[in-house]
């Protein structure tokens, strides 16, 4: 087991010292480089100077600012972190993984071509719209063809072990869902080292409320929103939306209601840090890393949807969540099911809705990745699209007449990115 040395304060503080010059001044630097790739919602002169422009010419410039700021996050965020691991005396276990990743993704790259393509030039994507102040303060939105009324909406906070997390990650279920009539905004935060867990739940919750304040803007409604993450993702927006029912409970200023979320749903996530923080360290994921991306244990009780739902004080918290739909393989070793089936029971005996689905065999990334890449029928896809279109007869005639989803990566390269997945 290893121990912090010296304590968990000291050893914070001199993470910081040794990170914030190099993230102020490359933040700076981000900011000033690429201030031009950062495009709000435009107001009424900015759209009509828009139309001005051959539809040719915006993409171009659309997916050239997209492309710099994408590379200079991935450099900033790339090169920090391995400072920060080469401070915390990182062994061989973070390096091998991050080798079995990057095989991972050379074997999924047919897959993953073919989603890139739609996503920087299909008309129905827009990417990197502003939502707060931070520089990771961006969302995608993923819109259907069919603009005949209101569309449901899924924000939906992407995985990627606190660290390696991007909003296009969920580029793949934003299509997808698409394609059934459902808007779909993927959010975006600061990963560690930018920011710890406080700074990623903020930004979380900065998104939601943007979506359900502005989504009417895009064709959706805001009646109908729903909320998914995925891995940490999962996480974040579970801590996300506890914590706006606590707020709510208690009478505090709100930018955003509970009641605006008609379900969560949570595929493959860990919440209660207590019982993840040795299980991640024989992982790879080092506790010295664990608890600075977390803010010590001292904050594991605020951090942990499981813990905390469980305190007396706040069971009117509990009554204001949504129905709530967690999703997780049973062969999952990044994070074991039972943290899902953990989390629905707590809710349960605090008087939630709340519900686990297990899918037998299934590992931490075949429901959101292999699965999805292999087409045809995806049971917990079809799952999620039912409970969004529950009500809606033509909604669900449709998606019984919808056909298989096209297959974008052969089966062996499926299986063997199983094998070595790092996850």
């Amino acid at each position: 087991m290893t121990t912090l040395s010296p304590p968990m304060h000291d050893h914070r503080q001199r993470c910081e010292t040794a990170t914030a010059s190099h993230l102020c001044l490359d933040v700076r630097c981000l900011i000033s480089r690429f201030l031009g790739s950062i495009f709000p919602i435009p107001g009424i002169h900015q759209q009509q100077q828009f139309r001005r422009k051959p539809a040719s010419m915006d993409r171009q410039i659309s997916f050239s600012r997209d492309i710099g700021h994408a590379a200079a996050e991935t450099y900033l965020i790339t090169r920090l972190t391995f400072t920060l691991l080469r401070y915390l005396g990182v062994g061989y276990r973070w390096y091998t993984r991050l080798v079995a990743l990057a095989c991972y993704a050379l074997l999924l790259m047919p897959g993953f071509i073919q989603v890139a393509y739609c996503y920087f030039f299909s008309s129905q994507v827009r990417r990197s719209i502003i939502y707060g102040d931070q520089p990771r303060n961006r969302l995608d939105l993923y819109l259907p063809t069919n603009i005949n009324g209101p569309k449901p909406v899924v924000v939906f906070v992407t995985g990627g072990a606190w660290i390696i997390g991007y909003k296009a990650w969920g580029s793949l279920l934003g299509l997808q869902l698409a394609e059934r009539d459902v808007i779909v905004a993927c959010i975006d935060y600061r990963n560690f080292p930018q920011g710890t867990i406080s700074d990623m739940v903020k930004d979380v919750s900065q998104g939601v409320s943007f979506v359900c304040n502005l989504i009417g803007r895009y064709g959706g409604d805001p009646n109908r929103i729903y909320l998914m993450g995925q891995s940490a993702g999962a996480h974040i927006s579970a801590c996300v939306l506890l914590e706006q029912a606590i707020k709510e409970s208690r009478g505090e200023s709100i930018t955003w209601s509970v009641s605006q979320i008609k379900a969560y749903f949570g595929l493959s996530g860990g919440y209660n840090l207590f019982n993840l923080v040795d299980h991640f360290h024989n992982r790879g994921l080092y506790r010295s890393i664990f608890l600075s991306i977390m803010e010590g244990v001292e904050s594991f009780e605020q951090f942990s949807p499981e813990v905390r739902i469980k305190d007396p004080r706040n069971r009117e918290a509990a009554s204001l969540l949504p129905p709530i739909k967690l999703f997780h393989g049973t062969s999952d070793l990044s994070i074991p099911s039972d943290a899902s089936i953990n989390l629905v029971e707590a809710l349960k005996g605090a008087g939630a809705e709340a519900e686990v689905i297990l899918y037998e065999g299934k590992s931490h990334t075949d429901l959101f990745l292999q699965d999805p890449l292999r087409g045809g029928k995806d049971d917990l896809f079809d799952h999620v699209v039912a409970v969004i279109h529950a009500g809606d007869e033509e909604a669900l005639a449709k998606d019984a007449s919808a056909p298989p989803r096209k297959r974008l990566v052969p089966e062996i390269l499926l299986r063997l990115a199983r094998h070595i997945s790092p996850f």
